[in-house]
């Protein structure tokens, strides 16, 4: 049955109402709402919307790091009948305004300091806002309410008046507006509905045989549709906990206190724990270093095992009891169940890394026009690799240029203000085309890369970069890699380099660099990179093999424009920047 986020939060307040459901900790101390509490405070809030004059199907938007506030703001929009609308704290004043401004949101709910500044600096040219609430702590700007005000003014709105607004929802309807990334030009606006957020959170709950003694830690952007079904939506059917970690920088010590059940990394989150992990065994005892590695050999047969649905090697108990068991203990994953990755690609070798040390990390694939997942890995149904089988209920099939297309009660409702975006995307049979590419065998899904960031060579060979760039990130003193070479004679990549590996790379090779900006300018560590690329050429088609290579004197980041606030590259971005470097490649 299709039902509405009202429905579900009641049903589970009702059935719950006193297990804890949002924790966080300030000022070294624990915070602690249950699920009767988180209802009922989200019911003021969505009255002290009304009351600030946000009306139905209207937008308000959310700013801020994960926090109770940003939930029960989102749900709160929610059940007064308007739509959320997140924006990304790394957004810049212009970008705030430009989803502000789109959603034609009426009130703004930022979190204090750098947050509200940036919306009070641009509130003069959004015309259709009514309000600004901060999160926490008392405002600083003239015009801008707290957080108790606004729940104070729900007082003035009748329980009576917010019930009636809950009653006239439908499953059908938009709930929520999630803005892409905009990898390639300015983010649209995705419309979800009540059943697109329900039906995906309880698919997903009842195939993992999740419940309400699930814990999980809250740290990836809330306005990506991931998090919010993992943070809020997901939660909300089982009835379980959340805890909002510190910050971004704080989530590893978030984890090795709350010991979460479920844990999504985006790929440069178990990336950089694989680097720590790496650089913490090289400074260890010969013995210890001896002993992680014959565990680590011992894990991947016992991955492979557990794959095959085999009995594990007759001494992986002994290393699980010796080293897997520690190190998971100290990573806060000891109890997880499902550790996921999502929202990018991830290589080969860091799937490897963390199976050898005894976690499969499961894969998921979807974007935010299928609500999240549209195929997703499970333990019973695993295959190192693939993004996971499809998402019981509903549809994936691959198109005939090999595009994946999906179709299901997840798809979303279109693109709001965008009715040509919106044709272009979902086509007359309800089919949802992604615009990757990938294969379809035995029930898993791959995916290959992205449609339009197929290289085609000036030999008339297609090449997807994606699957070479993760194997040259598999290079441990390779951070990111972007490959080029779109009508050219042959291949070349642009690298950053892992700041934690440079001394020990440069060291290993004999040149003098110390770190990043001095290893991109030195003859001696180039040749070493050059040589580590050649190893990866090896295992490579000849039309695949990297030729050249420029090393980048900075990593990419969210500030200076290369990655998206979930950490995927901007291509185009990238290949604007760096241009210069991309053109010295080719010249003979």
């Amino acid at each position: 049955m299709l039902r509405t986020v009202s429905e579900v939060f009641d049903e589970t307040a009702k059935r719950v109402g006193h297990h804890p459901a949002l924790r966080v900790k300030r000022g070294g101390r624990v915070e602690v709402m249950t699920w009767s509490g988180y209802r009922e405070t989200t019911r003021k809030a969505a009255r002290g919307l009304i009351a600030l004059g946000l009306e139905p199907g209207r937008a308000i938007s959310i700013v801020g790091f994960n926090s109770p506030e940003w939930v029960i703001a989102d749900v709160g929009a929610i059940l007064a009948g308007g739509r959320p609308a997140g924006i990304y704290t790394t957004s810049s004043p212009a970008q705030c305004r430009y989803i502000a401004h789109h959603s034609e949101s009426q009130v703004v709910v930022a979190e204090s300091g750098a947050q509200v500044k940036k919306i009070v600096e641009i509130r003069d040219q959004l015309p259709q806002l009514k309000a600004i609430v901060q999160m926490t702590g008392k405002p600083e700007h003239e015009g801008v309410l707290s957080w108790e005000e606004l729940l104070k003014r729900g007082d003035d709105v009748p329980e009576a008046d917010l019930d009636a607004r809950i009653a006239l929802q439908k499953p059908e309807d938009v709930c929520t507006l999630i803005y892409t990334s905009g990898t390639t030009g300015e983010p649209k606006a995705v419309m979800i509905s009540h059943k697109n957020l329900t039906w995906s959170a309880s698919t997903v709950i009842a195939r993992l045989g999740f419940t309400e003694k699930e814990r999980a830690v809250s740290y990836l952007p809330l306005s990506h549709i991931a998090e919010q079904i993992l943070t809020i939506h997901g939660p909300m059917g089982m009835g379980s906990q959340v805890t909002f970690a510190p910050s971004v920088d704080g989530v590893l010590e978030a984890m090795a206190e709350v010991h979460p059940t479920y844990f999504l990394g985006v790929p440069r989150v178990w990336e950089k724990i694989e680097a720590k992990m790496k650089a913490t065994a090289e400074a260890s005892p010969r013995v210890r270093r001896e002993i992680l590695a014959w565990a680590r050999g011992v894990g991947l047969k016992g991955g492979e095992a557990r794959e095959r649905g085999e009995a594990l090697p007759f001494l992986y108990p002994l290393a699980n009891k010796l080293v897997f068991s520690k190190i998971k203990h100290r990573l806060g994953l000891d109890e997880c169940r499902m550790p996921i990755t999502g929202a990018a690609p991830i290589s080969r070798s860091t799937l490897d890394f963390f199976r050898s040390v005894g976690l499969d990390i499961y894969e998921v694939y979807g974007m935010s026009e299928c609500t999240g997942a549209a195929t997703f890995s499970a333990p019973d149904s695993y295959r190192l690799g693939k993004a996971g089988f499809v998402v019981p209920g509903s549809e994936v099939r691959i198109a005939e240029d090999g595009e994946v297309c999906i179709r299901g009660h997840h798809v979303f409702a279109g693109y709001f203000k965008d009715d040509a975006a919106t044709a272009a995307t979902i086509d007359a049979e309800g089919w949802l085309h992604s615009g990757d590419i990938g294969t379809l065998e035995g029930g898993f899904l791959q995916i290959t890369d992205r449609k339009k960031d197929l290289l085609i060579t000036a030999g008339g060979e297609n090449i997807a970069p994606q699957v070479l760039e993760g194997k040259l990130k598999s290079i441990p003193v390779v951070a990111q890699a972007v490959v080029v070479g779109d009508r050219k004679k042959y291949l070349a990549a642009l690298l950053t380099l892992d700041i934690d590996r440079i001394t020990h790379e440069a060291e290993a090779c004999g040149s003098p660099a110390r770190d990043v900006a001095e290893a991109a300018v030195c003859a001696i560590f180039k040749k070493h990179v050059e040589g580590l690329v050649e190893g990866v050429n090896r295992d490579l088609a000849r039309v695949q093999t990297i030729k050249r290579i420029s090393i980048i004197p900075t990593d990419f980041s969210v500030d200076s424009g290369e990655l998206t606030p979930t950490m995927k590259v901007k291509r185009k971005v990238v290949n604007e920047k760096y241009k210069s470097l991309i053109e010295a490649m080719y010249i003979e």
